[in-house]
Protein backbone atom coordinates (compact mmCIF):
# COMPACT_ATOMS: atom_id res chain seq x y z
CA UNK A 1 0.00 0.00 0.00
CA UNK A 2 1.21 3.39 -0.87
CA UNK A 3 0.88 5.41 2.27
CA UNK A 4 -1.93 5.41 -0.23
CA UNK A 5 -2.96 1.66 -1.25
CA UNK A 6 -38.34 -9.39 6.86
CA UNK A 7 -40.31 -6.62 8.32
CA UNK A 8 -40.70 -6.41 12.06
CA UNK A 9 -37.93 -8.26 13.56
CA UNK A 10 -35.35 -7.13 10.85
CA UNK A 11 -36.40 -3.72 11.71
CA UNK A 12 -35.08 -3.84 15.22
CA UNK A 13 -31.71 -5.20 13.68
CA UNK A 14 -31.43 -2.67 11.56
CA UNK A 15 -31.54 -0.16 14.25
CA UNK A 16 -29.62 -2.09 17.16
CA UNK A 17 -26.07 -0.53 18.40
CA UNK A 18 -23.41 -3.64 17.92
CA UNK A 19 -23.70 -5.34 21.19
CA UNK A 20 -23.21 -9.36 22.02
CA UNK A 21 -25.60 -11.45 24.31
CA UNK A 22 -22.51 -13.09 26.28
CA UNK A 23 -20.80 -9.69 26.63
CA UNK A 24 -17.68 -11.08 24.36
CA UNK A 25 -16.27 -9.21 21.15
CA UNK A 26 -18.49 -7.90 18.67
CA UNK A 27 -18.23 -6.35 15.49
CA UNK A 28 -16.74 -3.14 14.69
CA UNK A 29 -14.87 -2.88 18.22
CA UNK A 30 -11.35 -3.38 18.41
CA UNK A 31 -9.78 -4.73 21.65
CA UNK A 32 -6.37 -3.50 20.31
CA UNK A 33 -6.10 0.20 20.52
CA UNK A 34 -3.41 2.65 19.07
CA UNK A 35 -2.67 4.78 15.93
CA UNK A 36 0.60 5.65 14.32
CA UNK A 37 0.91 9.23 14.17
CA UNK A 38 2.57 9.91 10.17
CA UNK A 39 3.20 6.31 10.31
CA UNK A 40 2.06 3.37 7.73
CA UNK A 41 2.89 0.51 9.65
CA UNK A 42 -0.39 -0.99 11.59
CA UNK A 43 -0.17 -2.21 15.24
CA UNK A 44 -0.89 -5.61 15.90
CA UNK A 45 -4.67 -6.29 16.18
CA UNK A 46 -5.75 -2.77 15.07
CA UNK A 47 -7.69 -3.97 12.17
CA UNK A 48 -9.01 -7.36 13.70
CA UNK A 49 -11.44 -7.74 10.64
CA UNK A 50 -8.52 -7.27 7.51
CA UNK A 51 -7.78 -10.80 6.75
CA UNK A 52 -5.79 -12.42 3.56
CA UNK A 53 -7.27 -13.84 0.86
CA UNK A 54 -4.75 -16.04 -0.56
CA UNK A 55 -4.52 -18.40 -3.96
CA UNK A 56 -2.40 -21.55 -5.02
CA UNK A 57 -2.03 -25.14 -5.69
CA UNK A 58 -1.15 -28.25 -3.92
CA UNK A 59 -0.79 -26.71 -0.20
CA UNK A 60 1.29 -23.65 -1.37
CA UNK A 61 -0.70 -20.18 -1.25
CA UNK A 62 0.46 -16.80 -2.17
CA UNK A 63 -1.25 -13.09 -1.54
CA UNK A 64 -3.90 -12.04 -3.90
CA UNK A 65 -6.03 -9.51 -2.06
CA UNK A 66 -7.54 -8.03 1.18
CA UNK A 67 -10.55 -8.80 2.64
CA UNK A 68 -13.19 -8.64 6.12
CA UNK A 69 -14.35 -10.67 8.25
CA UNK A 70 -18.02 -9.83 8.58
CA UNK A 71 -18.91 -12.77 10.27
CA UNK A 72 -17.59 -16.40 11.64
CA UNK A 73 -17.64 -18.15 8.39
CA UNK A 74 -18.18 -14.97 5.91
CA UNK A 75 -15.58 -12.36 4.68
CA UNK A 76 -16.07 -10.14 1.90
CA UNK A 77 -13.87 -8.95 -0.51
CA UNK A 78 -13.80 -7.86 -4.48
CA UNK A 79 -15.09 -9.76 -7.53
CA UNK A 80 -12.34 -9.33 -9.78
CA UNK A 81 -9.89 -10.87 -6.94
CA UNK A 82 -11.68 -14.30 -7.95
CA UNK A 83 -12.91 -13.82 -11.31
CA UNK A 84 -9.96 -15.67 -13.23
CA UNK A 85 -10.66 -18.92 -11.53
CA UNK A 86 -13.81 -19.68 -9.60
CA UNK A 87 -12.76 -23.32 -7.78
CA UNK A 88 -13.27 -22.58 -4.23
CA UNK A 89 -10.80 -25.17 -3.22
CA UNK A 90 -7.95 -23.15 -4.81
CA UNK A 91 -8.42 -20.23 -1.99
CA UNK A 92 -7.13 -19.88 1.32
CA UNK A 93 -7.73 -16.93 4.19
CA UNK A 94 -5.54 -15.92 6.73
CA UNK A 95 -7.38 -14.18 9.88
CA UNK A 96 -5.27 -12.56 12.28
CA UNK A 97 -2.74 -12.46 10.62
CA UNK A 98 -0.02 -9.23 10.70
CA UNK A 99 3.61 -10.05 9.03
CA UNK A 100 2.58 -12.29 6.74
CA UNK A 101 5.88 -13.27 6.14
CA UNK A 102 6.07 -14.91 9.59
CA UNK A 103 4.28 -17.58 11.32
CA UNK A 104 1.90 -16.10 14.05
CA UNK A 105 0.11 -17.87 17.17
CA UNK A 106 -2.59 -15.24 16.96
CA UNK A 107 -3.34 -16.18 13.61
CA UNK A 108 -5.84 -18.54 12.44
CA UNK A 109 -6.07 -20.43 8.10
CA UNK A 110 -9.14 -21.61 6.62
CA UNK A 111 -9.59 -23.70 3.46
CA UNK A 112 -12.90 -22.16 1.61
CA UNK A 113 -15.68 -23.70 0.83
CA UNK A 114 -17.63 -21.69 -1.66
CA UNK A 115 -17.10 -18.40 -3.63
CA UNK A 116 -20.17 -15.45 -4.68
CA UNK A 117 -19.14 -13.37 -7.12
CA UNK A 118 -21.92 -10.73 -7.00
CA UNK A 119 -23.67 -11.77 -10.78
CA UNK A 120 -24.07 -8.56 -12.13
CA UNK A 121 -20.04 -7.70 -11.73
CA UNK A 122 -18.49 -6.35 -14.93
CA UNK A 123 -15.05 -5.85 -15.40
CA UNK A 124 -14.99 -3.71 -18.01
CA UNK A 125 -16.81 -1.22 -15.83
CA UNK A 126 -15.74 -2.34 -13.05
CA UNK A 127 -19.33 -2.35 -11.72
CA UNK A 128 -20.57 -4.85 -8.97
CA UNK A 129 -16.82 -5.56 -7.88
CA UNK A 130 -18.03 -7.64 -4.88
CA UNK A 131 -17.87 -11.17 -3.83
CA UNK A 132 -18.57 -12.94 -0.49
CA UNK A 133 -15.92 -16.01 0.91
CA UNK A 134 -17.62 -18.62 2.92
CA UNK A 135 -14.80 -20.30 4.99
CA UNK A 136 -14.44 -24.02 5.28
CA UNK A 137 -15.65 -23.41 9.19
CA UNK A 138 -16.44 -20.63 11.43
CA UNK A 139 -13.69 -19.13 13.20
CA UNK A 140 -14.07 -18.03 17.15
CA UNK A 141 -13.54 -14.48 17.54
CA UNK A 142 -10.49 -13.33 19.77
CA UNK A 143 -8.51 -9.60 20.25
CA UNK A 144 -6.91 -10.44 17.15
CA UNK A 145 -10.20 -11.89 14.82
CA UNK A 146 -13.58 -9.76 15.14
CA UNK A 147 -15.85 -8.90 12.50
CA UNK A 148 -16.16 -5.00 10.90
CA UNK A 149 -19.52 -3.54 11.23
CA UNK A 150 -21.76 -3.62 7.94
CA UNK A 151 -23.77 -0.07 7.75
CA UNK A 152 -27.53 -0.39 5.90
CA UNK A 153 -28.49 0.93 2.99
CA UNK A 154 -29.82 3.76 4.61
CA UNK A 155 -26.70 5.19 5.62
CA UNK A 156 -24.72 7.82 3.86
CA UNK A 157 -21.26 8.84 4.74
CA UNK A 158 -20.03 12.46 4.24
CA UNK A 159 -18.17 13.29 1.66
CA UNK A 160 -14.78 14.36 3.54
CA UNK A 161 -14.88 11.88 6.06
CA UNK A 162 -11.57 11.06 7.52
CA UNK A 163 -11.61 6.82 6.57
CA UNK A 164 -8.53 4.67 6.68
CA UNK A 165 -8.04 1.89 4.27
CA UNK A 166 -5.67 -1.51 5.61
CA UNK A 167 -3.65 -4.35 3.47
CA UNK A 168 -0.51 -5.70 2.18
CA UNK A 169 -0.30 -4.28 -1.29
CA UNK A 170 2.55 -2.15 -3.24
CA UNK A 171 4.01 0.55 -1.39
CA UNK A 172 4.26 1.99 -5.52
CA UNK A 173 3.22 0.81 -8.56
CA UNK A 174 4.88 -3.07 -9.06
CA UNK A 175 6.37 -2.29 -6.21
CA UNK A 176 5.89 -5.46 -3.00
CA UNK A 177 5.71 -4.84 0.46
CA UNK A 178 9.15 -5.98 1.21
CA UNK A 179 9.45 -8.74 4.30
CA UNK A 180 8.25 -9.83 6.29
CA UNK A 181 5.05 -8.11 4.74
CA UNK A 182 3.94 -6.15 8.14
CA UNK A 183 0.10 -5.21 7.52
CA UNK A 184 0.09 -1.37 6.11
CA UNK A 185 -2.58 1.17 7.33
CA UNK A 186 -3.36 4.71 5.40
CA UNK A 187 -5.70 7.40 6.45
CA UNK A 188 -7.59 9.06 3.16
CA UNK A 189 -11.02 11.06 2.94
CA UNK A 190 -14.05 9.49 1.74
CA UNK A 191 -15.18 11.40 -1.90
CA UNK A 192 -18.68 11.28 -3.40
CA UNK A 193 -18.88 9.76 -7.05
CA UNK A 194 -20.47 12.78 -8.29
CA UNK A 195 -17.09 14.50 -7.18
CA UNK A 196 -14.95 11.52 -8.11
CA UNK A 197 -16.40 11.34 -11.21
CA UNK A 198 -15.21 14.77 -11.93
CA UNK A 199 -12.10 14.30 -11.06
CA UNK A 200 -11.54 11.07 -13.39
CA UNK A 201 -13.06 13.16 -16.54
CA UNK A 202 -10.16 15.57 -15.98
CA UNK A 203 -7.21 15.31 -18.81
CA UNK A 204 -8.90 11.80 -19.75
CA UNK A 205 -10.04 12.39 -23.17
CA UNK A 206 -13.37 10.80 -21.76
CA UNK A 207 -16.50 12.86 -22.70
CA UNK A 208 -17.78 14.21 -19.71
CA UNK A 209 -21.31 12.43 -20.50
CA UNK A 210 -19.63 8.91 -20.17
CA UNK A 211 -19.95 8.15 -16.36
CA UNK A 212 -16.61 6.51 -15.17
CA UNK A 213 -17.68 6.49 -11.55
CA UNK A 214 -21.35 5.37 -10.91
CA UNK A 215 -23.12 5.86 -7.91
CA UNK A 216 -22.64 2.26 -6.69
CA UNK A 217 -18.86 3.36 -6.04
CA UNK A 218 -17.26 5.61 -3.19
CA UNK A 219 -13.75 6.91 -3.29
CA UNK A 220 -11.17 8.20 -1.28
CA UNK A 221 -7.86 10.06 -1.58
CA UNK A 222 -6.76 13.58 -2.16
CA UNK A 223 -6.82 15.51 -5.56
CA UNK A 224 -2.64 16.13 -5.21
CA UNK A 225 -2.15 12.19 -5.05
CA UNK A 226 0.07 11.02 -2.40
CA UNK A 227 -2.19 8.35 -0.59
CA UNK A 228 -3.96 5.49 -1.89
CA UNK A 229 -4.56 2.03 -1.92
CA UNK A 230 -2.37 -0.44 -4.81
CA UNK A 231 -2.40 -3.52 -6.23
CA UNK A 232 -2.84 -6.39 -3.85
CA UNK A 233 -4.99 -4.03 -1.67
CA UNK A 234 -7.78 -5.16 -3.49
CA UNK A 235 -10.66 -6.37 -1.49
CA UNK A 236 -9.37 -5.15 1.16
CA UNK A 237 -12.12 -2.94 3.76
CA UNK A 238 -12.33 1.09 3.79
CA UNK A 239 -13.42 1.62 7.23
CA UNK A 240 -14.92 4.58 8.82
CA UNK A 241 -15.18 5.20 12.66
CA UNK A 242 -18.88 6.70 14.27
CA UNK A 243 -19.09 7.07 18.17
CA UNK A 244 -16.48 4.37 18.78
CA UNK A 245 -17.40 1.86 16.38
CA UNK A 246 -15.90 0.95 13.11
CA UNK A 247 -17.86 0.75 9.47
CA UNK A 248 -17.35 -0.15 6.16
CA UNK A 249 -18.68 1.76 3.68
CA UNK A 250 -16.18 0.21 0.97
CA UNK A 251 -14.19 -2.76 -0.62
CA UNK A 252 -11.05 -1.82 -2.36
CA UNK A 253 -11.78 -1.85 -5.82
CA UNK A 254 -9.56 -0.04 -8.68
CA UNK A 255 -7.59 3.31 -9.39
CA UNK A 256 -5.66 4.24 -12.08
CA UNK A 257 -2.12 3.73 -10.89
CA UNK A 258 -1.38 4.46 -7.40
CA UNK A 259 -1.98 7.81 -5.73
CA UNK A 260 -2.19 9.93 -8.40
CA UNK A 261 -3.39 13.26 -8.93
CA UNK A 262 -7.16 13.60 -9.19
CA UNK A 263 -7.19 9.43 -9.68
CA UNK A 264 -8.45 8.70 -6.13
CA UNK A 265 -8.64 5.04 -4.89
CA UNK A 266 -12.52 3.90 -6.27
CA UNK A 267 -14.10 1.46 -3.41
CA UNK A 268 -17.13 -0.73 -4.06
CA UNK A 269 -19.92 1.04 -2.00
CA UNK A 270 -20.89 -1.49 0.53
CA UNK A 271 -25.02 -0.14 1.26
CA UNK A 272 -25.89 -0.55 -2.15
CA UNK A 273 -25.10 -3.90 -1.95
CA UNK A 274 -27.16 -4.74 1.68
CA UNK A 275 -30.20 -6.98 0.24
CA UNK A 276 -27.60 -9.08 -1.84
CA UNK A 277 -25.85 -9.69 0.70
CA UNK A 278 -28.30 -10.41 3.20
CA UNK A 279 -29.67 -12.87 0.59
CA UNK A 280 -26.72 -15.04 0.88
CA UNK A 281 -26.33 -14.22 4.86
CA UNK A 282 -29.81 -13.57 6.21
CA UNK A 283 -28.41 -13.80 9.82
CA UNK A 284 -26.10 -10.75 9.43
CA UNK A 285 -26.77 -7.37 10.94
CA UNK A 286 -26.64 -4.33 9.01
CA UNK A 287 -26.65 -1.12 11.27
CA UNK A 288 -28.52 1.90 10.66
CA UNK A 289 -25.56 4.19 12.04
CA UNK A 290 -26.27 7.60 13.80
CA UNK A 291 -24.79 11.20 14.41
CA UNK A 292 -22.21 10.55 12.01
CA UNK A 293 -20.09 13.45 12.64
CA UNK A 294 -19.72 16.03 9.66
CA UNK A 295 -16.09 16.95 8.61
CA UNK A 296 -14.99 20.46 8.86
CA UNK A 297 -13.96 20.36 5.34
CA UNK A 298 -16.25 19.28 2.23
CA UNK A 299 -15.09 18.08 -1.01
CA UNK A 300 -14.04 20.40 -3.41
CA UNK A 301 -17.10 21.35 -5.96
CA UNK A 302 -19.77 19.01 -4.04
CA UNK A 303 -21.90 21.73 -3.15
CA UNK A 304 -25.05 21.22 -1.68
CA UNK A 305 -28.63 22.68 -2.88
CA UNK A 306 -28.21 25.65 -0.21
CA UNK A 307 -25.02 26.38 -1.17
CA UNK A 308 -26.42 26.74 -5.13
CA UNK A 309 -29.32 29.07 -3.73
CA UNK A 310 -26.75 31.25 -2.00
CA UNK A 311 -24.54 31.99 -5.00
CA UNK A 312 -27.78 32.28 -7.24
CA UNK A 313 -28.90 34.99 -4.81
CA UNK A 314 -25.34 36.85 -4.95
CA UNK A 315 -25.35 37.17 -8.62
CA UNK A 316 -29.17 37.62 -8.41
CA UNK A 317 -28.53 41.13 -6.31
CA UNK A 318 -25.49 41.76 -8.31
CA UNK A 319 -27.12 41.90 -11.64
CA UNK A 320 -29.87 43.79 -10.29
CA UNK A 321 -27.49 46.58 -9.18
CA UNK A 322 -27.16 47.18 -12.92
CA UNK A 323 -30.79 47.13 -14.26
Amino acid sequence: MELRIFLGALIFLHLATPSSADGGPVCGSPQIPGRIVGGTDAVRGEWPWQVSLQYGTQGSYYHICGGSLIASQWVLTAAHCIELDSNSTNYAVKLGAYKLNFTESQRIDRFVSSIIPYPGYSNETVRGDIALVKLSSPVNYTDYIMPICLPSASVSFPCGMESWVTGWGNTESEVDLPSPMTLQKVMVPLIDHQTCDKMYHENSGISSSVTIIYNTMICAGYSKGGKDSCQGDSGGPLVSEVNGTWYQPGVVSFGSGCALPNRPGVYTLVTAYESWIQSHIPELRFYNVRNIPQPPRKCKGNMNVSCYLLVLLIITVSLLRYL
